[in-house]
């Protein structure tokens, strides 16, 4: 019997990955060593820029981003974390932005311009109201995963020190996307409605936004071609074996009983999209392939 191959991982511990991190689920031809890395996506940056791991939890963008520079990745189309971001741009609750529209000449702030969220928000404001990014400056608190990629003119960086939370409060920026930690009783989302919005957006394309999912290194895919395979029936079974529901479960009313779909298939339409929304937005320097990223 060939030996198992040990992979070096960092994905973070959700509901449906337990089991494999907690060895209920095993494979007689792989092993896992887990890293915990609380901020998950300072793994995506080591992984991207070190190659520090064998198997990795990775967004989208960097992954299309390391796949144009060149990065000897191979994306599995095992997507652990996504949802839909018309609720995730936020304005102070006392604001006189009343929708998307009131944002164009305005600042935006969003933790780096690469950030899956900003990108699937920026593609919707483009495609559904009419709002281009390059109408808004966005403010940024830190460069992309991806070394080399430099940011578009209207994004701009913010001082070391300065926190865009407290920005958005203070007045000094007029919306921000995905910023954690904001008291709900002083932001709103600048999508009226934002939840119904959602819900009409996936009716209308049948994009169900992919934000992180997994890689591997291509080196150990060449010498092991049965590995991703192997990956997707592990991980596949952990899903199963949760026990305990993922915070995807309350978009079951949009998308159906499986928040979760892993496979190439079943996401291609949030895949292909989100790839649309980095070329158009600058962070591909050219059309992706979405068979040469998934090897």
């Amino acid at each position: 019997m060939a030996p198992i191959v040990t992979l070096r991982s960092a994905i973070a511990s959700y509901p449906h990955v337990r089991a494999v991190r907690d060895g209920t689920v095993a494979s007689a031809r792989v092993g896992f060593v887990f890293e915990d890395v609380p901020n998950i996506t300072r793994a995506f940056r080591r992984m991207v820029r070190t190659l520090e791991f064998d198997l990795c939890e990775i967004a989208l963008t960097t992954l299309a981003q390391a796949h144009a520079y060149g990065k000897p990745l191979t994306g599995l189309p095992i997507v652990v974390m996504r949802g839909f971001h018309h609720a995730a741009l936020l304005c102070p609750t006392a604001s006189v932005i009343r929708g998307p529209a009131d944002l164009r000449g305005r600042r935006v702030g969003v933790r780096a311009w690469s950030q899956t969220t900003g990108v699937w928000v920026r593609g919707i404001l483009r495609d559904e109201y009419g709002v281009d990014h390059r109408d808004i400056t966005w403010m940024t608190a830190e460069d992309a995963h991806v070394a080399g990629y430099v940011d578009p003119p209207q994004v701009r960086r913010i001082e070391p020190g300065q926190d865009l939370r407290a920005m958005l409060l203070a007045g000094e920026i007029d919306a921000a996307i995905g910023l954690p930690g904001l008291d709900a009783a002083t932001v709103r989302p600048v999508i009226p409605d934002a939840p119904a919005a959602a819900a009409s957006w996936y009716a209308k394309t049948g994009a169900y936004p992919v934000n992180h999912l997994l890689c591997v290194r291509t080196a150990l895919v060449e010498a092991h071609p049965w590995l991703p395979e192997e990956l997707m029936q592990v991980f596949s079974a952990a899903k199963t074996a949760a026990t305990e529901p993922s915070a995807e479960a309350r978009f079951a009313a949009i998308v159906g009983p499986d928040v979760l779909p892993y496979g190439l298939q079943p996401n291609r339409a949030g895949i292909a999209l989100c790839l649309r929304y980095a070329e158009e937005q600058g962070l591909l320097p050219r059309t992706c392939d979405m068979a040469a990223l998934f090897g």
